[in-house]
């Protein structure tokens, strides 16, 4: 069982959490591995408490590109309530940790059953909507070093502490840029004090200056979930 927990359960009202709960099962996120494939059924619903998973695009003769990322503080597999369960990206585990899983079906039968789930899955597809929207204009018209410490300070907000292991490549892929343009960017924020890297494992010396290098998306996908979600997105897992 996670010592933390996510963020959509915790917010459910007690009896109905339990009555969630008691339909969930505890399943490990390993790094890497593939959630959901593209244009394949989604069996499950996933709810980390750890880790993060990035959801990707794969476009015929062009790099992978990650069109978002989700962590404690939504889940995968809200659109199994509009009857979908075919979804255009692929979803794979960025950083590991433990989530909690549902069939497909049973979550349907769940948001049936909890009005409160029904309204929360409701408003994690517009968020969801909004953020992909922002990603596309963000890929589109931003420079790598402002979208790289967006990347960043995304990851850290659903990481445990300041540090997370990446490599320089993944980081190329997930931006849909050349390895050697997110060499540079992270060379000058290294430069600068504001992080460590060093053999794929990266440190945030300077989170307010981070934030301050990073393009105004980073801050325009905090209201984006604030205004829709009803709260600030957290930023360490509540536990129950």
């Amino acid at each position: 069982m996670p010592a933390r927990e996510n963020h959509l359960i915790h917010q459910l009202p007690k009896s109905a959490r339990k009555h969630f709960m008691d339909r969930c099962e505890p399943f490990d996120m390993v790094v890497s591995a593939e959630l959901s494939e593209r244009n394949q059924a989604l069996t499950h619903a996933y709810f980390p408490c750890e880790g993060c998973i990035s959801l990707v695009i794969d476009v015929e003769s062009h790099p992978q590109l990650e069109v978002g990322m989700v962590g404690h503080e939504s889940m995968l597999g809200a659109e199994l309530i509009l009857g979908l369960s075919k979804t255009p990206w692929r979803a794979v585990v960025q950083g590991e940790g433990a989530c909690w899983r549902m069939a497909a079906e049973t979550l349907r039968e769940c948001s049936e059953a909890i009005p409160e789930l029904h309204d929360l899955l409701n408003r994690t597809l517009l968020v969801r909507l909004h953020q992909q929207a922002l990603a596309s204009a963000c890929e589109r018209f931003h420079m790598i070093g402002p979208r790289l410490a967006r990347w960043m300070l995304m990851s850290l907000d659903r990481a445990e502490a300041d540090t997370f292991d990446v490599t320089q490549e993944f980081m190329a892929l997930m931006l849909g840029v050349r390895r050697v343009g997110v060499t540079m960017a992270a060379g000058e924020l290294q430069h600068d004090g504001l992080i460590e890297y060093h053999r794929g494992h990266l440190t945030v010396l300077d989170r307010t200056q981070l934030e301050c290098r990073a393009c105004n998306c980073y801050a325009a996908d905090k209201v984006i979930y604030r205004d829709l979600m009803g709260g600030p997105m957290p930023d360490r897992r509540p536990a129950f």
